[in-house]
């Protein structure tokens, strides 16, 4: 393996880059915005005088499908200024404007078809931006621009646009206030721009500035607009105060004294936008309201690691990918199996209450999260250059009342918590080298003993990152991150933190490991280093990251493990000239491998990857792998270690034209292992969109997994010294799981919208031949009934085992880990965005969820049973409305 991995990347290192065919120059090109004699009315009919008399520009170019040559169809596009705002005016000629693609879709929703995108870089710097686009039916998209390539569609701007088609084809007007962008105030502008126009039909592309698709860079190719002249957007102040009102009826027993089965909570605040200077911006919430609009899916989690889930709040995702972290450079980070961690995780704060509660209660009443009393987020860039974001959030103390045997009490269950994020970066010589700074700050302030004992007192994390091109070219580029944690709270903290999922430093078998009784805090270290190639046909992508086993970032961050050393080297080849049976095509693979701190090969194997798109636009992309046996030194959660077997993967995925009114999807995934473990899964999709402003998308998949070792639990016991003083129990699962995301998009207009969505899911795991580790480093277990004199029997809802009969040992228990799940979740929202800025929203939430010792997979049971489950019902209305003020 060490032999192919030198090979390679001596083979790859000599590979140069070539200038691709079509390549345009922006070096030329130069765009003016002239300032507006007459007041324009947003209307998409470009019948302003103003626009008459404005600098037309018409030179786009072909990317797709043919890159480089003209455009099928002719496009104008003006630019105007006011002391206020920046107006855009597109003319989109077409020579079958009945053919035009005018669809109605949810803002930031991308659907088919035709579309006109303006980019724009205030700062001027080259890599990050704005962008701003319409489709033809009005349907409105926004978002930001960062390290050149990425887009980001978490920012919603407040701006105008409007759409109509004409004879000849149709237009788009769009005003965009001044206060709304971020950028240096100086008497005569210099920024950098762009503009997409897509003709759906053709799948047709065309840019004033493109990047090739053998290629990389995309804000750095902007022409420049000279103008707007004297603008000034500081001293902006937006308010966007809100009214909710939430009425939910949920299922309760009846002698629960803290459900009444139903509960009305009405709720006022407000977000605070301040301009400060045309640099910065400060956000600030009081009295939040991060209610979510969409629900998280519901999932069977049967690993030792945490399940992730997107932010959905608004007051966080906006501007959030200004606080990424170790990705900067370069266009793509490859992982195989390195989890890299993410500094910062916004949904830890306002999180569900963290503390336990007493072994025996009779009824609870624990906050569903935990309130935010405020919180404020400033971002923007310092006229040195430097890109700036700071978080601060401040949770309230939060209580769970129970009562046990007809008494009740109250009990902390999460402290007043203080969150910091703290973000700066910078790039040099127009991006071709940078450099960032990353810290965030957790303080909890406790009242109970109980709980201090359960949660960190306070964490710290430090991170640097950046990056460098290795030519003038930016063909090859050396980026990387390292960042440093302490975690502190008491001694018994302490030690479960050190015992937990993320460490395990208990390992009895580790060279290298150990808990420390004593301690009262915990530091760690970890990073990654990438060296890409990332223009011309060829790719290469390496990699070199590790994990200390007590680096942990959990308190504001998300990380899935530590313990590793990992690397890989990969590279590819691109086709992105159509030939005679596709239009692009795509080959690559890598070689990896991971260790832990012991230096055991804890994972490695072979990866090969695909993609072709057909001339009729159908598109497969497929996926292998082959994996050694290696060590596993997570298997028995914290006990010694074992093996994982050899290992098979095949995964393919097939799309149809995304143009079309029926739109399907289908895919396969196969993992199968020398042990005998397998794993299928299969899934389709079908959208139908039978009218320009309705779609219904159906996406069922079914799985079955065969697992002939799954951990169950751990028993101690002196007399098991092959294993170190633990029985390490596991038995053979069979699970099988079938689920289904429904959706029906309903778009009145480009203001009003009706979105449902529907997510059925249903798990069932049986548990058979219940066995033990016989000995570390090894696939061999003593079957419970089968070995050593050993008994089983089941008794109620659990198993009693004598693991060697007459012998010394003791007899445990443990419960039937057998499970039947059922979930129904879904919402309905119907949005109304009055004014720009100003949305009314009503939600209508339903969950219904059912659980059972039973591991017999049976479909229409358990879907009767989903039906007649009784269900959780929440009503929400929100009203917005958005001020500005200077």
């Amino acid at each position: 393996m060490k032999k192919a991995i030198l090979c390679l990347t001596l083979i790859l290192s000599t590979l140069s880059y070539a200038l691709p065919k079509g390549f345009n120059s922006s070096a030329k090109m130069l765009a003016k915005a002239v300032r507006v004699s007459e007041p324009i009315i947003i209307d998409g009919r470009l019948d302003e005088a103003s626009w008459q008399n404005s600098f037309k520009l018409s030179n786009l170019t072909q990317r797709d499908p043919i890159e480089g040559i003209q455009p099928t169809e002719k496009t104008e596009v003006m630019i105007a200024y006011d002391d206020n705002a920046l107006y855009v005016g597109a003319r989109m000629y077409d020579s079958r404007p009945d053919s035009i693609i005018a669809r109605l879709g949810r803002r930031d929703v991308s659907i088919s078809a035709d579309q006109f995108f303006f980019f724009v870089d205030p700062y001027h710097d080259k890599r990050t931006g704005y962008y701003f686009g319409v489709n033809a039916g009005g349907t409105m998209y926004d978002g930001v621009l960062y390290n050149d390539d990425w887009n980001d569609n978490s920012w919603d701007g407040v701006w105008e646009a409007k759409t109509s088609i004409y004879n000849q084809g149709w237009t788009a007007e769009i005003r965009i206030p001044f206060s709304q962008l971020r950028f240096h105030e100086t008497p005569r502008c210099i920024w950098g721009i762009n503009v997409q126009r897509v003709i759906e039909r053709k799948n047709e592309n065309d840019y004033l500035v493109y990047t090739p698709k053998n290629g990389s860079g995309f804000v750095s190719r902007f022409i420049e607009l000279e103008g707007p002249e004297n603008i000034h957007a500081s001293g902006k102040v937006e308010i966007l105060p809100y009214i909710v009102g939430k009425a939910e009826y949920l299922q309760h027993d009846a002698e629960d004294p803290f459900h009444k089965g139903s509960n009305y909570t009405p709720g006022i605040g407000a977000d605070i936008k301040v301009g400060f200077g045309s640099n910065f911006t400060l956000n600030a919430t009081i009295n939040p309201d991060f209610g979510q609009v969409e629900v998280d899916p519901a999932v069977v989690n049967l690993s030792d690691v945490e399940s992730f889930f997107n932010e959905k709040r608004p007051f966080f995702i906006e501007g959030l990918s200004i606080f990424n972290f170790g990705q900067g450079g370069a266009r793509n980070y490859w992982s195989f199996n390195f989890s890299t961690p993410d500094m910062f995780y916004s949904r830890r704060i306002g999180r569900t209450p963290q503390g336990s509660l007493p072994d025996n209660y009779d009824y609870s009443d624990v906050p569903q999260g935990t309130h935010i009393l405020g919180a404020a987020k400033l971002t923007g860039k310092t006229g040195s250059g430097w890109n700036v974001g700071l978080i601060s959030a401040l949770t309230r103390r939060e209580y769970a009342d129970i009562q046990y045997q007809g008494e009740k009490s109250t009990l902390e269950v999460e402290p007043t918590t203080y969150y910091g994020v703290y973000r700066a970066q910078k790039d040099f010589n127009d991006g071709a080298q940078g450099l960032g700074f990353m810290s965030t700050y957790t303080k909890r302030f406790f009242k109970e003993a109980n709980l201090e004992n359960q949660l960190n007192n306070n964490s710290a994390e430090f991170g640097i990152d950046g990056w460098t091109f290795l030519d003038e070219s930016k063909t090859w580029v050396f980026t990387g991150w390292t960042a440093a944690t302490r975690v502190a709270g008491t001694k018994s903290r302490m030690i479960d933190l050190q015992e937990n999922s993320m460490h395990y430093l208990q390992r009895p078998d580790a060279k290298y490991l150990g808990v420390d009784s004593n301690a009262t805090s915990m530091t760690g270290y970890a990073g990654r280093f990438y060296l890409n190639k990332q223009k011309g046909n060829f790719f290469v992508n390496t990699a070199f990251g590790f994990i200390d086993p007590k680096f942990d970032v959990n308190d504001a961050g998300f990380m899935w493990r530590g313990d590793m050393i990992n690397m890989h080297a990969g590279a590819g080849y691109n086709w992105p000239d159509p030939g005679k049976v596709f239009r692009r095509a795509e080959l690559g693979g890598a070689l990896f491998r991971s260790y832990n701190f012991d230096k055991d090969i804890i994972w490695e194997g072979i990866f090969h990857f695909g993609y072709l798109q057909l001339l009729n636009y159908y598109e497969m992309n497929w996926n292998l792998a082959y994996n050694p046996e290696t060590i596993n030194n997570r298997k028995t959660r914290g006990g010694p270690l074992m093996l994982n077997p050899k290992g098979w993967q095949a995964d393919l995925s097939v799309y149809s034209d995304g143009r079309k009114d029926w739109v399907f999807s289908a895919g396969y995934d196969h993992y199968l292992t020398s042990e005998g473990s397998k794993s299928f899964s299969y899934s389709v999709g079908a959208e139908w969109r039978p009218s320009s402003n309705i779609s219904v998308s159906f996406s069922p998949s079914y799985s079955t997994d065969l697992t002939i070792a799954q951990w169950v639990t751990s028993v101690e016991d002196a007399t098991a010294k092959q294993t170190y003083g633990n029985r390490y129990i596991f038995a053979r699962l069979d699970q099988k799981t079938i689920s289904a995301n429904i959706r029906l998009n309903w778009i009145f207009s480009p203001a009003l919208s009706l979105q449902l969505f529907v997510q059925p899911l249903i798990s069932a795991g049986s548990y058979t031949k219940f066995k033990e580790v016989a000995r570390p480093r090894s696939f061999d277990y003593n079957v419970y009934g089968e070995s050593n004199n050993s008994t089983i029997k089941r008794d109620g809802d659990q198993f009693v085992v004598d693991p060697d009969g007459n012998g010394p040992a003791s007899s445990f228990s443990f419960d039937d880990p057998d499970f039947n799940f059922k979930s129904l979740r879904g919402n309905a929202v119907l949005r109304w965005e009055y004014h720009p800025g100003s949305v009314l929203y009503f939600v209508w939430t339903q969950s219904r969820s059912e659980s059972e010792v039973n591991g017999e997979f049976n479909f229409s049971r358990s879907l009767d049973r989903l039906v007649n489950t009784r269900a959780d019902n929440i009503f929400m209305i929100k009203f917005t409305y958005w001020l500005s003020m200077l």
